[in-house]
Protein backbone atom coordinates (compact mmCIF):
# COMPACT_ATOMS: atom_id res chain seq x y z
CA UNK A 1 0.00 0.00 0.00
CA UNK A 2 1.27 3.36 -0.77
CA UNK A 3 1.50 6.08 1.66
CA UNK A 4 -0.16 9.07 0.72
CA UNK A 5 0.86 12.63 1.84
CA UNK A 6 -1.12 15.28 3.77
CA UNK A 7 -2.09 17.80 0.83
CA UNK A 8 -3.43 21.38 2.29
CA UNK A 9 -6.94 21.51 0.40
CA UNK A 10 -7.58 25.38 -0.71
CA UNK A 11 -10.63 26.81 0.56
CA UNK A 12 -11.69 29.71 -1.06
CA UNK A 13 -9.90 32.85 -3.17
CA UNK A 14 -6.66 34.63 -2.92
CA UNK A 15 -7.04 38.35 -2.03
CA UNK A 16 -5.42 38.86 -5.47
CA UNK A 17 -7.69 36.32 -7.22
CA UNK A 18 -11.01 38.94 -5.49
CA UNK A 19 -8.83 41.93 -6.80
CA UNK A 20 -8.71 40.58 -10.73
CA UNK A 21 -12.38 39.92 -10.11
CA UNK A 22 -13.16 43.59 -8.95
CA UNK A 23 -11.07 45.30 -11.68
CA UNK A 24 -12.44 43.49 -14.35
CA UNK A 25 -16.12 44.46 -12.82
CA UNK A 26 -14.94 47.92 -12.10
CA UNK A 27 -13.75 47.60 -16.24
CA UNK A 28 -17.40 46.37 -17.44
CA UNK A 29 -19.35 49.13 -15.49
CA UNK A 30 -17.63 51.64 -16.67
CA UNK A 31 -17.88 50.65 -20.07
CA UNK A 32 -21.59 49.39 -19.88
CA UNK A 33 -22.67 51.97 -17.22
CA UNK A 34 -22.88 55.12 -19.42
CA UNK A 35 -24.89 53.10 -22.18
CA UNK A 36 -27.51 51.48 -20.16
CA UNK A 37 -27.99 55.18 -18.46
CA UNK A 38 -28.01 56.69 -22.07
CA UNK A 39 -30.87 54.47 -23.43
CA UNK A 40 -33.44 54.42 -20.37
CA UNK A 41 -33.11 58.69 -20.26
CA UNK A 42 -34.22 58.12 -24.22
CA UNK A 43 -36.54 55.62 -23.05
CA UNK A 44 -39.20 58.53 -21.98
CA UNK A 45 -39.08 60.12 -24.90
CA UNK A 46 -39.53 56.91 -27.29
CA UNK A 47 -42.55 56.24 -25.18
CA UNK A 48 -43.98 60.05 -25.24
CA UNK A 49 -43.37 59.66 -29.16
CA UNK A 50 -45.82 56.60 -29.58
CA UNK A 51 -48.15 57.88 -26.81
CA UNK A 52 -48.25 60.59 -29.05
CA UNK A 53 -49.26 59.23 -32.28
CA UNK A 54 -51.50 57.06 -30.30
CA UNK A 55 -53.76 60.35 -29.08
CA UNK A 56 -53.71 61.79 -32.37
CA UNK A 57 -55.19 58.62 -33.72
CA UNK A 58 -57.78 58.55 -31.75
CA UNK A 59 -58.21 62.09 -32.39
CA UNK A 60 -58.86 61.35 -35.87
CA UNK A 61 -61.44 58.12 -34.91
CA UNK A 62 -62.97 61.13 -33.33
CA UNK A 63 -63.61 62.95 -36.17
CA UNK A 64 -64.55 59.90 -38.08
CA UNK A 65 -67.46 59.88 -35.43
CA UNK A 66 -68.26 63.24 -35.20
CA UNK A 67 -67.80 65.12 -38.56
CA UNK A 68 -65.15 67.54 -36.78
CA UNK A 69 -61.98 67.69 -34.72
CA UNK A 70 -62.24 68.70 -30.65
CA UNK A 71 -62.29 72.35 -30.25
CA UNK A 72 -59.90 73.79 -28.05
CA UNK A 73 -62.03 74.02 -25.69
CA UNK A 74 -63.08 70.76 -25.80
CA UNK A 75 -59.10 69.80 -26.04
CA UNK A 76 -58.19 65.90 -25.64
CA UNK A 77 -60.82 65.27 -22.80
CA UNK A 78 -63.01 64.80 -25.76
CA UNK A 79 -61.31 61.36 -26.38
CA UNK A 80 -62.65 60.74 -23.02
CA UNK A 81 -65.50 62.35 -22.10
CA UNK A 82 -68.49 63.14 -24.19
CA UNK A 83 -68.45 67.07 -25.01
CA UNK A 84 -72.04 68.73 -24.98
CA UNK A 85 -71.63 69.58 -28.31
CA UNK A 86 -70.79 66.21 -29.89
CA UNK A 87 -74.15 64.02 -30.67
CA UNK A 88 -72.52 61.43 -32.57
CA UNK A 89 -69.92 60.97 -30.17
CA UNK A 90 -68.56 57.47 -29.93
CA UNK A 91 -66.42 57.06 -27.30
CA UNK A 92 -64.27 56.57 -25.44
CA UNK A 93 -61.41 56.56 -27.47
CA UNK A 94 -59.21 55.96 -25.13
CA UNK A 95 -59.52 53.74 -22.06
CA UNK A 96 -58.85 56.87 -19.08
CA UNK A 97 -57.49 59.97 -18.63
CA UNK A 98 -54.11 58.80 -17.68
CA UNK A 99 -53.79 58.18 -21.53
CA UNK A 100 -53.74 62.14 -22.06
CA UNK A 101 -50.26 62.59 -19.47
CA UNK A 102 -47.05 62.37 -20.94
CA UNK A 103 -43.78 60.31 -19.43
CA UNK A 104 -42.84 63.43 -16.90
CA UNK A 105 -46.53 63.38 -15.64
CA UNK A 106 -47.51 66.80 -17.71
CA UNK A 107 -50.68 66.95 -19.85
CA UNK A 108 -50.15 66.14 -23.59
CA UNK A 109 -51.04 69.50 -25.25
CA UNK A 110 -53.34 69.71 -28.30
CA UNK A 111 -53.98 72.79 -30.72
CA UNK A 112 -57.03 73.13 -33.05
CA UNK A 113 -55.77 74.25 -35.79
CA UNK A 114 -52.12 73.68 -35.26
CA UNK A 115 -49.27 74.81 -36.47
CA UNK A 116 -47.71 71.61 -37.94
CA UNK A 117 -50.91 70.68 -39.64
CA UNK A 118 -54.97 70.25 -39.18
CA UNK A 119 -54.12 69.42 -35.37
CA UNK A 120 -51.40 69.33 -32.87
CA UNK A 121 -50.66 66.76 -30.41
CA UNK A 122 -47.32 66.83 -28.40
CA UNK A 123 -45.46 67.52 -25.28
CA UNK A 124 -42.87 69.88 -24.32
CA UNK A 125 -40.95 67.10 -23.06
CA UNK A 126 -38.90 66.80 -19.72
CA UNK A 127 -38.72 70.78 -19.00
CA UNK A 128 -42.22 71.10 -20.04
CA UNK A 129 -40.93 74.82 -21.94
CA UNK A 130 -40.13 75.15 -25.84
CA UNK A 131 -37.67 74.22 -27.67
CA UNK A 132 -34.35 71.85 -26.31
CA UNK A 133 -32.73 68.87 -27.50
CA UNK A 134 -32.49 65.51 -25.62
CA UNK A 135 -35.03 64.70 -22.90
CA UNK A 136 -36.27 68.06 -23.29
CA UNK A 137 -36.90 68.07 -26.60
CA UNK A 138 -40.53 68.84 -27.77
CA UNK A 139 -42.05 65.95 -29.43
CA UNK A 140 -45.44 66.03 -31.68
CA UNK A 141 -47.59 64.43 -34.51
CA UNK A 142 -46.00 66.51 -36.90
Amino acid sequence: MKKRKNIPVRNGFTLLELLVVLAILGLLYAIVGPQVIKYLSSSKSETASVQVKNVDAAMKLLRLDAGRYASNQEGLQALVTQPAGMPNWRGPYLPNTAALTDPWGNPYRFANPGKHGEIDVYTLGSDNAEGGTGEAKDLGNW
